[in-house]
């Protein structure tokens, strides 16, 4: 796989970077052209490399989605997708599978970065701000943390014979 030299062939990178992880046929575009004279030649290792099953879109969206599912919304992943230029059906599929867990999602990285409600409008807006940059919906964020004010002890059972 190596050339005189010691320089790895361009497809000898292509299967080393696609032996560490899932890479979308831009990215790997965009890594291997520095070592590459001939767009057409990389094109053509492109499309080998999608024949032989070596390189998949519809793998590299899940892995990618499986990676980053557990800590950003949909929105963030999908937009993260779209970037890597990656058909329409396949982002269509993955913003149905991401927003069939959506709220048990969200749930769990507010419970981990927050865990308590908010206990003014500077702290709901604050947790509404990170919930949202990491491209939860605003709706499910605000059914969370109406869930999390639900759960708040009533004030009326608030004992103030010590104030």
């Amino acid at each position: 796989m190596a050339q005189a030299g010691g320089k790895l062939s361009l497809k000898a990178r292509a299967v080393g970077l696609l032996s560490r992880r899932e890479h979308s046929r831009t990215e790997l575009r965009r890594k291997l052209s520095p070592h590459c004279e001939e767009p057409a030649e990389l094109e053509a290792l492109l499309d080998e490399l999608e024949r032989n099953d070596w390189l998949s879109q519809e793998r590299f969206a899940e892995s990618l989605v499986h990676r980053r599912a557990a800590r950003y919304g949909m929105r963030r992943i999908v937009q993260e997708l779209r970037q890597h230029e990656l058909p329409e059906d396949t982002l269509k599929e993955m913003a149905g599978k991401l927003r069939s867990n959506e709220l048990d999602r969200a749930r769990e990285v507010w419970k981990k970065r927050f865990g308590v409600a908010p206990s003014d409008a500077k702290e709901y807006a604050k947790q509404l701000r990170y919930m949202a940059a990491r491209g939860f919906t605003a709706d499910c964020v605000r059914r969370i943390l109406s869930e999390a004010d639900s759960q708040l002890p009533d004030a009326s059972f608030v004992d103030d014979t010590f104030e």
